[in-house]
């Protein structure tokens, strides 16, 4: 049964247009015809979720299975949540409204170690036990969803929430999850227990479901029946970038453009990075598929920016070459490309070229460290000519705002090395002045570096307590230093990442407990203080603050500095694993020489995970790590030997250069003029809760995909030349709507009006089209009045109620057995109702809205039952129809105001029901 959103999304609901799933690209499928009905659970806010690419990829294969019924629901806000608790409703899937308990299985995205406590939020709200334990033993049992998790957090270590989860999704999801499928559909078809079901999904390649093994003493886990295999194998896939063409939200996103991955996987062999070790081997997508996906993705969304997505864009040999393409076919559209954080040892001047046009964007470079020592130890691959020879090249090319990514507390780190980063931004500095143009500035993130499972670096502990004093050094330093800003990520964010990410079982218990002390990811960001109150009382509570205080001490450390032998000695450079230890010796654990194994052959929670990569080949690039020695990127040089390349997995795929094509030049706005075309519509629906600024980028979207000749404004940031005549309030119904469009040449009516027609929302109505003289004001400037029909109701004395305003107070008075006849009448002949009203800047003024008011009367009234249970006087609801001042100096007369009218004649509580705007009325002189 649907939930009755609209009942929900009140006025007090921010951003309702979030919670309504009739975004374009949206998929309706007919409930009663799916077999298999799935919802993708994004455990982030709607913004954040619905631009995720891998959300939306997985959400098209899904739909277009037969028989498959994919949906999505994403984690409310504080308000909304708050009141699907206080009304006990459901939490629900966007599209068809459906309690998430009506679905036959539920998955998360687990990609950030502390984002389970979301889940737990999203589980609870939508009355699904938490636990695996929980859902066997309730007595709907056989009616609850399968849960599952996938993303890169779970594929790197699910042990921390293997409790929540029936089963988790290893790697690549393309052609995993429609292989879950299959096996739901006959398993609904066999009509399978629940513990059935899992054990044939646990046959699947990629699936690993944790009830079927058990954690051993030292934290490793191994299966406990014969039917599932030892060790789990992630899942790869081949990017298809067609799949990426899909959701076009109405509310502004935190990804809000097309985005379109051009190669999947990292070989460059950074030991601190997990996602190059997780998503081996390197995969290019053919550069003909990727041009056809962004020209047909721009003409099907309505986008104005698309990005190029990668872990490495610029090892994509044949960037510059599709850039360009991209570029060239899409001149005239004022379309602008990004990309995430590139190489600077690949950025040249045939990367600035696709990157370059009239909103030119941020540039974000991570050279990691500060010295080349560091960068060698890490394998970074990146020297000081390099550092700046890219830089440089941004520089001279017009930017002059780089972001740049440091960490600290990486293994080996000495103070001269973190005492480096800032000389390596005063040497980018000093090198890169360009007399006579505004000076470069830097814009620095300084993030701690957190240990992660499958990496060389995964058996190094680190020390909350030396980041903090780290922190400190580079605060002393950059004090004082121009154009430089400096960003540094919290020390106990970081700490309770490594203590989950490299966690066991043990860990479920913590992580349930801080999220019922309130530790949702999003308390991080608005309370720090109460969020790691939170974790840190809930390892208290399960035992394990031993395990924790060896994160902010540090338990032990991989490289050590030697003892100075010798005064010529260069003891920068000189490492060595345990202390009296020789150069180049592995590491033993603090209890070396009680039988304990050594500490790179101890288990690990995630060793029965069978990502490809050789745990041996880890050890190896640890022990070339002590070396400072570098291993080259086997994509373009000789194999490293990771154990990835293979029948399982595949082999890396990589596309040559290409021949970059001449430029077409740069996108030239045409400002002309030769057209304004006048719009009278309505937005009605649901679209009520889309606001006006989502509105005008709707309108700039759809004006794109209906291929208008649309004229630009002109300056640095074109924009197109759509007026709307004025903002209707969020939540408020109109069918007299007006918006002037300015075309480059001229268009037939009736065509214009057809083409518009078709790409708007359903709820967008048009009424009329006419064609206006150029130089005729715009309907904002001829704005003059509004008429609106409004509900409203009796809620009790205000006396009562404590609500009367004295000083406000209209001078009239009205018998108390006075009706809504006789309350209209009173207002319409009073002269003055003086209201104070502040203005944006501040000030205040007195304010008679009486002489806003031009016309006002009763439509109808009625007793209503409803009303008069929450204490309303027997004269119920009326619907009244106002005109009154609506002009673009701020003379407005709103619906509010004739509430506050009606409160001082009536000296009742009034209720305003609800609201239409049904013209605006313009003044032609």
């Amino acid at each position: 049964m649907a939930v009755k959103v609209e009942e929900l999304l009140t006025a007090e609901i921010n951003q309702p247009a979030r919670y309504l799933g009739n975004e374009l690209g949206a998929t309706h499928k007919p409930w009663d015809a799916a077999s298999v009905r799935w919802v993708l659970t994004y455990p982030e806010v709607y913004e954040v979720g619905a631009s995720n690419l891998g959300h939306i990829i997985l959400y098209n294969i899904l739909n277009a299975g037969p028989r498959q019924l994919c949906d999505r629901a994403y984690l409310p806000a504080a308000d909304l949540a708050a009141k699907l608790r206080s009304t006990k409703t459901p939490l629900f899937a966007v599209e068809s409204r459906r309690s998430l308990t009506e679905f036959d299985i539920l998955g998360f995205s687990l990609s950030y170690e502390l984002g389970a406590t979301n889940i737990l939020e999203m589980l609870d709200l939508a009355g699904i036990p938490l636990t695996w334990q929980e859902r066997a033993t309730n007595p709907q049992n056989g009616q609850m969803p399968l849960i599952f998790a996938g993303g890169q957090t779970a594929t790197s270590n699910p042990e921390p929430y293997a409790d929540f989860f029936d089963f988790i999704a290893l790697g690549d999801g393309e052609e995993l999850l429609p292989e879950i499928g299959l096996i739901l559909a006959e398993g609904k078809t066999n009509n399978l227990s629940r513990e059935a079901l899992l054990l044939d999904l646990a046959q699947i390649p990629g699936v690993y479901v944790p009830q079927f093994y058990d954690m051993a003493a030292d934290g490793s886990v191994h299966p406990n029946r014969p039917q599932v295999p030892q060790r789990i194998l992630r899942r790869v896939a081949t990017p298809i970038p067609a799949y990426s063409i899909g959701l076009v939200p109405y509310v502004q996103t935190v990804h809000d453009r097309l985005t379109v991955e051009i190669r999947r996987g990292c070989t460059r062999g950074c030991r601190f990075c997990q996602p190059g070790m997780l998503t081996r081997p390197a995969r290019d997508v053919e550069p003909q598929q990727v041009v056809e996906a962004i020209e047909q993705g721009m003409q099907a969304t309505g986008h104005s920016e698309f990005s190029l997505l990668s872990l490495s864009c610029s090892d994509y040999l044949a960037l510059p070459a599709v850039g360009m393409e991209i570029k060239n076919r899409l001149k005239d559209k004022n379309i602008s490309l990004s990309l995430p954080s590139q190489r600077v040892d690949r950025f040249d001047d045939n990367i600035a070229d696709i990157l370059g046009g009239t909103r030119q964007g941020g540039l974000t470079f991570a050279p990691e460290a500060g010295t080349q020592r560091m960068r060698d130890i890490v394998n970074k691959g990146l020297t000081n000519e390099e550092l700046l020879r890219g830089v440089k090249t941004a520089v001279d090319r017009g930017w002059d705002k780089i972001k740049l990514y440091f960490m600290i507390g990486l293994p080996g780190e000495t103070d001269f090395d973190v005492l480096g980063i800032a000389e390596t931004v005063r040497w980018l500095h000093r090198e890169c002045r360009i007399n006579g143009r505004r000076g470069l500035t830097f814009n620095l993130t300084i993030s701690n570096f957190t240990p992660k499972p499958h990496t060389p670096f995964q058996w190094h502990s680190v020390s909350t307590a030396e980041f903090s004093r780290k922190q400190k050094l580079l605060k002393e330093e950059f004090r004082g230093m121009r154009g430089v800003k400096v960003n540094y990520t919290d020390v106990r964010i970081s700490a309770m990442e490594d203590f989950v990410g490299r966690g066991d079982r043990r860990l479920a218990a913590v992580v349930r407990r801080a999220w019922e002390l309130g530790a949702g990811m999003d308390a991080w960001w608005e309370s720090l203080d109460q969020a790691y109150k939170a974790w840190t009382q809930a390892i208290d509570e399960s035992g394990l603050t031993w395990k924790y205080r060896q994160v902010e001490s540090g338990e032990w450390n991989l490289f050590e500095k030697e003892e100075e032998h010798d005064t010529d000695a260069d003891t920068d450079t000189r490492m060595n694993l345990t202390a009296g230890a020789g150069t180049g010796a592995l590491p033993q654990p603090a209890g070396a020489g009680t039988g304990a194994p050594p500490l790179l052959d101890q288990p690990l929670p995630w060793d029965h995970l069978d990502t490809g990569i050789d745990k041996n080949w880890l050890k190896i690039d640890l022990q070339k790590a002590l070396e400072a020695a570098t291993v080259p990127d086997c994509s373009f040089e000789g194999c490293s030997r990771c154990g990835v390349c293979g029948t399982d997995f595949g082999h890396n795929v990589v596309v040559d250069a290409l021949p970059i094509p001449e430029f077409a030049g740069e996108f030239v706005p045409n400002t002309e003029r030769k057209q304004r075309v006048r719009v009278w519509f309505g937005k009605v629906g649901d679209m009520a809760l889309v606001g006006h600024l989502d509105l005008i980028r709707l309108f700039d979207r759809v004006v794109r995909r209906a291929d208008l000749p649309i004229s630009f404004t002109g300056g640095f940031h074109p924009n197109p030349r759509i007026s709307l005549a004025n903002a209707l309030p969020l939540g408020v119904t109109s069918t007299g709507e007006i918006a002037d469009f300015e075309l480059t040449e001229s268009i037939d009516i009736e065509s214009f009006r057809e083409k518009l027609a078709a790409k708007l929302p359903e709820n967008i109505p048009i009424y009329k089209v006419e064609s206006i003289d150029l130089k005729a004001p715009s309907a904002n400037q001829l704005l003059e009045a509004a008429e609106y029909v409004i509900t409203v109701a009796l809620g009790g004395s205000l006396t009562e109620n404590g609500e009367l305003d004295h000083e406000n107070s209209a001078p009239v008075s009205v018998a108390p057995d006075a009706n809504w006849e006789a309350w209209v009448k009173t207002i319409v002949e009073t002269e003055a109702f003086w209201r104070v009203h502040t203005t944006k800047s501040g000030k205040t003024k007195d304010v008679n809205l009486r002489d806003r008011l031009h016309k006002l009367e009763l439509v109808e009234h009625k007793p209503d039952s409803s009303t008069s249970a929450r204490g309303a006087t027997s004269e119920g609801r009326a619907v009244l129809r106002f005109t009154g001042s609506c002009r673009s100096d701020g003379n407005l007369l709103k619906p509010e105001h004739i509430v506050f009218m009606l409160e001082q004649v009536s000296q009742q509580e009034i209720q305003l029901l609800q609201v239409e705007r049904s013209q605006l009325i313009l003044g032609y002189g």
